[in-house]
């Protein structure tokens, strides 16, 4: 923990006094994988978080002190052509970048140390982690002040990624087929997503039979966990569905078990979406003549939704009883234990653990 200074917003910006935060496995990836590089350029992480204004810049005219809102780490100006365009979200002025440390305004930063005004970077458009923090006013959604803060926090990141996937990207019909393999947030969000849609079955694949419980709340019939099992996922799962899913979700950040999904779809039918972060140098471990046969693979950002348009009717629906928030609460904790939380999440023992700031 270090006191840090927050720079007042300038021209189309926000500045947001943080109520609620989690631990997403990017931010974990993030504090694991910090090198002696990115120690010379020091971040504040965290972007999946829920606040109040404190304060707008020049321009901001949609949001004032006082608005509540939810931090979103890819953005959405309204105006570039991939905002436009239907089925499309990564804004190309706004789109979540990971080597993105600065603001867009001037190429400047807003945190600095209190002890010797040492400049601190920025984090996936958001910086969570920190009481106070300064967004683009394009990466952040105005919310109605009676939703639960603690609750719709979630629907920054993981839950959303999860369910808009099985409905805006893979597009889940009735009486199908599904395989998640990785049964963190995201995968379980996916499982909520697919029984929404009407799925006939839901298979879970992971290690951690711990986390099969949640699955079946999550509406997960079946489970495969690959250390237990004699034969190769993917011929488990064709067993279990005579011939394949239509639909398959690697959430796990796994060449391997992207491999293991994409063979697991039926072939003529089957839809893989990749979700998990890949830091591995490795490939696609898919020959191209594969996709002569039928299956298919794609990728999904932020589930495909568009942060500003899309996703406030998402949110009522969630508020009605379509998914089970409550569920992805493993932890709460008050924001000086994130160390702690950070533990869990590596450890497998906890799904999200909401930080109270």
């Amino acid at each position: 923990m270090e006191d840090v200074k927050v720079d007042p917003p300038q021209r189309l910006e926000v500045r947001i006094r943080i109520l609620f935060t989690s631990i997403c496995h990017t931010d974990l990836s993030a504090w694991k994988g910090e090198n002696e590089a990115q120690r010379a350029y020091p971040r504040i992480l965290g972007h999946e978080a829920a606040g109040i204004v404190e304060s707008v810049g020049e321009g901001v005219e949609e949001m004032m002190a006082g608005d509540h809102v939810l931090p979103i780490f890819t953005g959405e100006c309204g105006d570039c052509r991939v905002c436009k365009r239907d089925g499309a979200n990564l804004c190309e002025r706004f789109r979540v970048d990971p080597m993105k440390k600065v603001m867009v305004t001037d190429g400047k930063t807003r945190f600095f140390t209190s002890k010797d005004n040492k400049p601190i970077y920025h984090f996936l458009n958001t910086s969570t982690f920190s009481e106070y923090t300064v967004i683009d006013s394009a990466c952040v959604l105005k919310v109605d002040p009676l939703f639960p803060l603690e609750k719709i926090s979630l629907l920054s990141c993981g839950v959303s990624t999860g369910v808009g996937a099985a409905w805006n990207v893979a597009d889940i019909q009735p009486a199908s087929t599904v395989a998640i393999f990785g049964l963190g947030a995201v995968g379980l969000a996916v499982a909520e997503g697919a029984r929404a849609r009407g799925a006939s079955k839901i298979i879970g694949i992971d290690i951690n039979p711990d986390k099969f419980q949640l699955g079946r709340e999550a509406g997960i019939s079946e489970f495969i966990n690959p250390k237990e099992s004699d034969k190769a996922v993917h011929e488990r799962v064709m067993e279990i569905t005579e011939g394949g899913v239509e639909y398959s979700f690697e959430c796990a950040g796994s060449i391997e078990a992207l491999r293991e999904a994409f063979l697991s779809t039926n072939s003529g039918v089957g839809v893989t979406v990749m979700l998990g972060v890949h830091a591995s140098p490795q490939l696609l471990p898919i020959h191209p003549m594969e996709l002569f046969q039928g299956r298919s693979i794609t990728a999904s950002v932020f589930g495909g939704f568009k942060p500003k348009t899309q996703l406030p009717f998402f949110i009522t629906q969630c508020l009605q009883g379509l998914l089970n928030l409550d569920l992805f609460i493993s932890h709460q904790l008050p924001f000086h234990d994130i160390n702690e939380a950070m533990q869990l999440l590596h450890q497998g023992k906890a799904l999200r653990c909401l930080l109270h700031l």
